[in-house]
């Protein structure tokens, strides 16, 4: 047997992004009264184009301390970054340097998982940003579960779009926006035998950049925190039935342009079997997600983000219903699922129907009743 104590590698990336918006019967009258000081002119076509190609030139070295345990090493590498963008205005260059470095360490006996890794932007458009990451998983016992705790810290550049450079950059001054900030501390604790995992995610961000009215660039220059606790539980209803339930609590703590619902919920009740065949893996069931009423992002489409808004309510109808049938015969895989059946409702005037949409933002429904299949069949010689 071969145990490798040193490895080299060399890694090429080449990325290309596009991104275009579009109208060519553009109404004035829309773009005047949510665009007043970015599209004010008459207009009857509007486009907006940018093209991104990046070339990512990275190089590492790894270096395994124990040659039996390839889950334990230290890494260290290099990336040297190329990127040339196509703007409204012009072409752009730009170009980064990043170090990053990285330890894992998981046990062979499985007791204790330690991942920690970093980066950091040393020159170039980005310089100064940088994430640092650190968790341990430690196994208490055989009884008692896994206990996970993490820690990490982001400090990054805004998106391009808070560039006055940028093609979708609809501001008439000029704003030089500081790096964000985003301190996320979390801890885990699952029990296997019990099917029952608790988390608790806590951060802490500073400089916040956002959307506002449609094309508004802001940035939030106080800390605000956002609190988040969850709960994943499987409940053995049969002998093949299972209830599968996620629960969300979150809540942003101060005047943070958060929005969140206050409460998020995800369950799945299926068969999980084999139906009597031996070679037959299915699960099968219904599956429902609820969200309590909360104030949702606006959607600009000009800039194909979300943005704050403060005013309108969304709310559902009925959680929404899917009915799903996944299942595997040895290397074939298969899903078959229909979305959306809370739609479904008859009405005097035009009949039954999958109309009764739930709204996930203002002016935006979910689509009625859906369809979905896929296959995965993998052939080996």
């Amino acid at each position: 047997m071969f145990y490798p104590r040193l490895r080299f590698q060399h890694t090429l990336n080449w990325d290309q992004q596009r991104y275009v918006y579009q109208d060519y019967i553009g109404d004035s009258s829309y773009y005047k009264k949510y665009f007043d000081t970015a599209l004010h002119k008459p207009l009857d076509t509007l486009i907006l184009r940018e093209n991104w190609k990046i070339i990512s030139n990275d190089f590492s070295i790894y270096q395994f301390p124990d040659a039996k345990n390839l889950h334990q090493f230290i890494k260290v590498g290099i990336n040297f970054q190329l990127i040339n963008g196509e703007l409204s205005s012009g072409s752009e260059s730009f170009v980064n340097t990043i170090g990053h470095a990285e330890y894992r360490n998981k046990s062979r006996n499985q007791k204790w998982d330690i991942e920690a890794n970093a980066k950091l932007f040393f020159t170039g458009f980005n310089k100064g940003d940088f994430d640092a990451h650190i968790s341990l998983e430690s196994l208490i016992g055989k009884k008692l579960g896994y206990l996970k705790a993490g820690f990490e810290n982001v400090n990054r550049t805004p998106p391009f779009i808070f560039d006055s450079r940028s093609s979708f950059y609809l501001l008439k001054s000029t704003i030089n926006f500081k790096k964000e900030n985003t301190t996320h501390i979390f801890v885990s604790y699952s029990l296997p035998s019990y099917k029952l995992r608790i988390s608790g995610h806590y951060y802490l961000v500073t400089n916040y950049s956002y959307l506002a009215n449609y094309y508004q660039l802001k940035q939030e220059s106080t800390v605000f925190n956002v609190l988040q606790v969850a709960l994943h539980k499987t409940f053995k209803v049969g002998k093949r039935w299972n209830w599968h339930t996620d629960i969300y609590l979150q809540q942003p703590i101060g005047d943070a342009p958060v929005n969140l619902p206050l409460i998020y919920t995800r369950n799945r009740f299926a068969y999980e079997g084999n139906l009597g065949f031996k070679n037959l893996d299915i699960a099968m069931g219904l599956e429902a997600r609820y969200r309590s009423a909360y104030k949702a992002d606006g959607y600009a489409p000009v800039l194909g983000r979300f943005f704050y808004q403060d005013t309108i309510t969304v709310k559902n109808k009925l959680p929404d219903i899917s009915a799903y049938v996944h299942f595997r015969i040895r290397p074939f895989k298969a899903f078959i699922r229909f979305e959306n059946l809370n739609t479904a409702q008859f009405k005097s005037d035009s009949g039954f129907g999958f109309t009764g949409n739930n709204m996930v933002a203002p002016g935006y429904a979910m689509p009625g009743l859906q369809f979905r299949a896929g296959i995965y069949w993998g052939f080996v010689n």
